[in-house]
């Protein structure tokens, strides 16, 4: 099959990295795919790097040309996002070709065009129940289930030293988050979090590994509360997921999250994980995978990093439960062949 991947996003998140992987599996199943996305992002970059055929586009009108002009190329075109969704919808009649979309986050969708698209789409795919239950309130019932996948965490012990003795982590418990300064990911609510957990604890220290438009109003949270030798923000960090053994405890703080894929790099590394339930979080820390506090709960979130802190018997079941569940559910060749199963059946009807 020839796939088109489309993704147009700015920057590096969890629906990138997906983009990528995914791409990278179905090339290496013996398929042909080009990726459609955002010229100089990092997205594009890494693909090129990895010798996919990028093909860059600075505006929307560029995507627009591009599918009225070559769309019809291809056995499926693949929308990762909702803005890919749309152009692909939007230029069906020069296309012709199956839509198939993965919904990734697990906000509400509202809207009558929003409706509209998301008909346009041959299959619609879901990461998370949270993120299906976010399109069945459209009333498209028939949702796929594919998980996120992640690969092994490749071991970089002399980044690892550096970056603790950069940061001066040395003798202390590590709190640790990956996750962006954004709205959906509530920093502030970790940052209460910490500062509740550190006011009965000296041998802690959170580290915040992101960046987001919340940085500069996190930053003066923390100072307010003089917090600022012990919750780190040090930024983005590229390969992030090679600094899992750095943790003692990762965290999630979210008030809306698709799935959570960082949590799967957590469960690989063996680092036992306290989060909120948001969406597909609720899902991925079920049956002693991890703990769950409420939405907003910073005092519960503080208890469950303590409590994951003493690393005690429980501690040690539940890490154990989480490292089989991501390698028996996550693995990039599961979520590659669920995804080709569905594309063959889509190119196979096209072509009958």
């Amino acid at each position: 099959m020839k796939i088109l991947e489309l993704d147009f996003e700015r920057g590096w998140r969890g629906g990138e990295r997906q983009t990528l992987l995914s791409s990278l599996a179905f090339r290496d199943a013996g398929h042909e795919v080009d990726l459609l996305c955002r010229d100089g992002e990092t997205l594009a970059t890494r693909a090129g790097s990895e010798g996919l055929t990028v093909h860059g586009c600075r505006r929307p009108l560029d995507i627009v040309r591009f599918l009225i002009r070559h769309g019809r190329n291809y056995d499926i075109l693949h929308a990762q996002t909702g803005h890919a969704l749309t152009w692909l919808a939007a230029t069906r009649w020069a296309h012709r070709r199956p839509i198939v979309m993965s919904r990734r986050v697990a906000f509400a969708l509202h809207g009558t065009f929003t409706a509209w698209k998301y008909r346009q789409a041959d299959a619609v795919v879901a990461i998370s129940q949270a993120c299906a239950d976010s399109v069945r309130r459209l009333g498209i019932d028939d949702v796929h289930i594919i998980p996120s996948a992640v690969l092994p965490i490749v071991p970089d012990p002399e980044r690892v030293r550096d970056c603790a003795a950069a940061w001066r982590l040395d003798g202390r418990k590590v709190v640790a988050t990956t996750a962006a300064l954004a709205e959906d990911k509530d920093p502030f609510t970790l940052i209460d979090a910490a500062a509740e957990l550190l006011g009965r604890r000296d041998d802690v220290v959170f580290l915040h590994l992101g960046h987001g438009a919340l940085l500069d109003a996190a930053r003066a949270r923390v100072a307010g509360l003089g917090l600022q030798d012990r919750y780190l923000l040090p930024g983005h960090q590229p390969q992030v997921e090679a600094l899992f053994p750095l943790f003692d405890v990762f965290v999630m703080s979210s008030r809306e999250e698709g799935l959570g894929s960082s949590v799967l790099d957590a469960f690989q590394a063996r680092v036992p994980v306290a989060s909120t339930d948001a969406g597909g979080l609720k899902e991925l820390l079920a049956e002693g995978r991890g703990l769950l506090s409420p939405v907003g709960d910073s005092h519960a979130l503080a208890t469950h990093i303590d409590t994951l802190l003493a690393a005690g018997p429980a501690t040690a079941a539940m890490v154990d439960a989480a490292c089989r569940y991501v390698r028996a559910n996550h693995e990039v060749g599961i979520m590659a062949g669920r995804y080709l199963t569905l594309f063959q059946t889509l190119a196979t009807s096209l072509h009958s």
